[in-house]
């Protein structure tokens, strides 16, 4: 059975959240901690896994729940469900600044590979699906046999057409002293690919950086101050992690 549209709303600038409207009877996925407000009328379930029904029984909910701690998820997820008989809102909020990209997965074929690092997560179903990146973003259509480097960090998603490969960057001094890391995402068409001009990686870096390493308070000024971040929103609408 196909999923039925979703109503929705993303609100917000640098720190956005997506507010989304259920009818009578139906449901939204969302990742434990992203949830903002939800009215009256909605219930929630806590479950064990992602809550998709592919995971019946013990084993499959243990099987997914290790998927979702490989990739760094929390091993719950919680249901919002509408009981009431009108409309109700339910909103999930980013955990860090970025952008808030709705994903049809029924327009993209019904698969989307999301990054979580190293680790790559698929989002199968029919549903939508709310991917969180940081920074700019920028969507790149790929034609056949095209080929785009990228810094692992900065690659949000891509459709399973897209050939992904790790190439490392080919000369030490580089990857020592370049500041672009030991490897790129090696990208090759045809399809569509979503990347991040600035991954959370580098928020946490810079935040670190510039914090006081030995007690005390330290002042700094810069004429381009300033940063991003990226990585992947809870508050997916059908789908599962793999």
């Amino acid at each position: 059975m196909a999923m039925d549209v979703v109503d929705y709303e993303i609100k917000g600038a640098e720190m956005q959240f997506v507010e989304v409207e259920l009818d009578p009877g139906e449901a939204a996925i969302g990742e434990a901690g992203s949830m903002m407000f939800m009215d009256a009328g909605i219930a929630m379930d806590t479950v064990f896994g992602d809550g998709s029904a592919q995971q019946g029984g013990f084993f499959g909910k243990l099987m997914g729940a290790g998927k979702r701690l490989i990739t760094g998820e929390s091993l719950f997820t919680t249901i919002y469900s509408n009981n009431a008989r009108t409309k109700q809102r339910v909103a999930f909020a980013a955990p860090y600044p970025g952008k808030i990209l709705p994903m049809d997965l029924h327009r993209l074929g019904g698969t989307l590979i999301c990054q979580k690092g190293f680790i790559m997560q698929k989002l199968e179903g029919d549903g939508l699906a709310f991917v969180h990146a940081g920074g700019s973003i920028l969507k790149r259509e790929l034609a056949p046999g095209e080929t785009l480097m990228v810094d692992t960090g900065c690659l949000v998603a891509y459709t399973p057409n897209v050939n992904f490969e790790i190439q490392y960057v080919g000369k030490i001094k580089t990857a020592l002293f370049g500041g672009e890391g030991l490897f790129f995402a090696k990208l090759t068409g045809p399809g569509t690919v979503w990347l991040q001009s600035l991954p959370f990686s580098r928020l946490a870096s810079r935040v670190f950086a510039a914090a006081p390493q030995r007690g005390g308070s330290r002042e700094e000024g810069s004429v381009l101050g300033g940063f991003g971040a990226g990585g992947l929103l809870g508050g997916i609408l059908g789908g599962d992690d793999e």
